[in-house]
């Protein structure tokens, strides 16, 4: 509202938030911090887990950072950017998602202490930015260099990453599993460098036996069973046909009439569309190829003479599915029978039908040099198999970072400690009130040791001033061994290590949402539309006398509506 010659002008629409100023700042530091102390728990190995129950019922256990925000319902803007936070971190390197939430927060707790001190939101941010330029640079610095064939580090950082999960009791298996998947599927782009496509290592999850259970298939799992019951079950040295096209006769994309005069016409008929489908059969005999995986359909006749044959057929198989299995038997995709020839079908050692539970699934494993492979989740319930499943998912993506970024630190806080202990030798050169924040930079990391100390129990002064001695000795690898408590020298040591990758982005992200949170100074929430009267109709059209003429305007005395419960807007 503005004011015109002493009359009101009225600007927004009525009923329009407006928060300005200092209010308008506290409002959106106070809800991203509640953010951060929500996963703040959830940090590190002796973190806690979240149980999270939708509007449905539908129950979460989980203490993955990005899984915990996404479920819950965040209504404040400012809270939603730290949700954003989070998925960016996910989608990006696909770990540390509670990391870079924490250190947000944290940002914005010390930040508020500046502006109090009337230091303006410019000053902090350019501070910020120029401490995270910074810290990145020192990550880089203090990293070891690795791999794909530093299969020790690639391992450790898998293991590293699911010591906070539920899988933790497995992740020497489940850590030597991922990093075989990510080495099947590893291929180098055209400058040399190694790219690893995460979307080829499929996953499939089954309830049923437990955790040290869960096995990587060097083929693909097919959800699907074998079209007869006369055909094999088991196939070794399987020659694989892949087709996209149906093995049954075509129908004419037009309306077409037969006139049949005689009953020997109609079986003149009968006996040219079994030929034409023997045929086809014949085709797939003589490539020498014994399972044949459809993309469409299979004729009843056609999976008969398939059947005498002794070849194992599946069909209705997704297009996705195919292209996996090209990938991973090396088999050219056909669309049509009369190209196909022995030289380009797939290879696998064994192909088989099996039970699982209550279903039938196809295995096409033993493939020759697998370039899509598949990793099957079992755990005894649901809720399990799908941490189980978070905790695989942030394994293969580390493991990744690894192998695409070849660089490696310390973990148990060691890289936070560093950074901070640089950043204050830094911030001293510079300047006017930027210093200010380049210091508060540096403090805010230590909330990740901190925080980590907190969880496992122990003292966080005590912890936090073990871990800067020994950094102040030159020990850039120093961090906790949250098992006893006791400062370790050299993490990488114990195997205790993390893509430099991950800290980098939890540092960028966290740094870029709290700049953009803290320029902020005015918010102006409009009022939800309510929707037009009478129940969403225009008004005259609102059915119960809203806009009716005078006497219309709804039942006669006695008769005005069902009773409660009954009516057509009682809920």
């Amino acid at each position: 509202m503005a004011q015109l010659g002493g009359t009101p002008v009225l600007i927004m629409r009525e009923g329009t938030e407006r928060q300005r100023g200092r209010d308008a700042m506290s409002n959106n530091i106070a809800a991203a911090i509640v953010i951060a102390e929500a996963v703040r728990t959830s940090l590190g190995p002796r973190g806690m887990d979240k149980m999270l129950v939708d509007q449905f019922g539908d129950v979460v256990i989980t203490n993955d950072g990005a899984t915990i925000l996404k479920e819950i319902d965040v209504q404040h803007p400012a809270a939603k950017m730290m949700v954003e936070v989070a998925k960016t971190q996910d989608s990006e390197v696909g770990d540390g998602t509670t990391t870079s939430v924490i250190l947000a927060g944290e940002l914005l707790k010390r930040a508020k202490k500046l502006l109090e001190q009337k230091i303006h939101p410019t000053v902090i941010t350019e501070g910020f930015r120029k401490a995270a330029d910074k810290a990145v640079e020192i990550l880089n610095s203090i990293s070891i260099k690795s791999g794909i064939d530093d299969e020790e580090g690639l391992k450790n950082s898998a293991m590293t990453c699911m010591s906070s999960k539920i899988v933790s009791e497995s992740k020497a298996k489940l850590a030597q599993m991922c990093m075989n998947a990510i080495k099947a599927v590893a291929e180098k782009d055209g400058n040399g460098n190694w790219v690893v496509d995460i979307e080829k290592v499929q996953i499939q999850k089954k309830a049923g036996d437990s955790i040290d259970d869960t096995s990587l298939i060097k083929g693909i799992i097919l959800d699907k069973e074998v079209v007869s019951p006369g055909m094999p079950k088991i196939i070794n040295d399987a020659k694989i046909l892949l087709l996209q096209s149906a093995i049954e006769l075509e129908k004419t994309e037009f309306d077409s009439k037969l006139q049949i005069t005689s009953p020997e016409q109609i079986q003149e008929f009968l006996d040219e569309e079994e030929k034409m489908i023997r045929n086809m059969v014949e085709k797939i005999v003589n490539s020498g190829a014994n399972v044949v995986i459809c993309q469409k359909g299979i004729d009843d006749l056609a999976q008969h003479f398939l059947s005498r044959a002794g070849i194992m057929a599946i069909r209705r198989v997704k297009k996705s599915d195919i292209e996996k299995l090209a990938k991973a038997t090396g088999g050219m995709i056909y669309t049509n029978l009369d190209d196909v020839t022995a030289e380009k079908l797939g290879f696998a050692g064994l192909v088989e039908e099996r039970k699982i539970m209550n279903d039938s699934w196809i295995f096409i494993e033993e493939c020759k040099d697998p370039k899509s492979v598949v990793i099957l989740i079992r755990g005894g319930t649901d809720l399990i198999i799908d941490e189980v499943d978070r905790a695989i998912h942030d394994a293969l993506c580390v493991i990744r970072d690894v192998v695409e970024d070849q660089k490696l630190v310390g973990g148990g806080g060691a890289p936070e400690i560093e950074v901070a202990i640089q950043l204050r030798k830094y911030a001293s050169t510079l300047g006017g009130r930027e210093q200010l924040a380049v210091e508060i930079f540096a403090d805010s990391l230590d909330i990740i040791p901190k925080t980590l100390a907190e969880n496992a129990g122990l003292d966080q002064i005590d912890t936090l001033m073990k871990l800067r001695a020994a950094h102040q000795q030159g020990n850039k690898f120093a961090g906790t061994d949250l098992d006893t408590g006791d400062v370790v020298l050299d993490m990488a040591k114990i195997g205790v290590v993390e893509p430099t990758v991950v800290k980098v982005q939890a540092i960028k992200s966290s740094t870029e949402a709290t700049s953009m949170i803290l320029r902020i100074d005015d918010v102006i929430a409009s009022q939800r539309s309510a929707g037009p009267p009478g129940g969403g109709m225009p008004p005259g059209m609102g059915g119960m006398g809203g806009g009716m003429p005078p006497g219309m305007g709804g039942m006669p005395p006695g008769m005005g509506g069902m009773p409660p419960g009954m009516g057509g807007m009682d809920y």
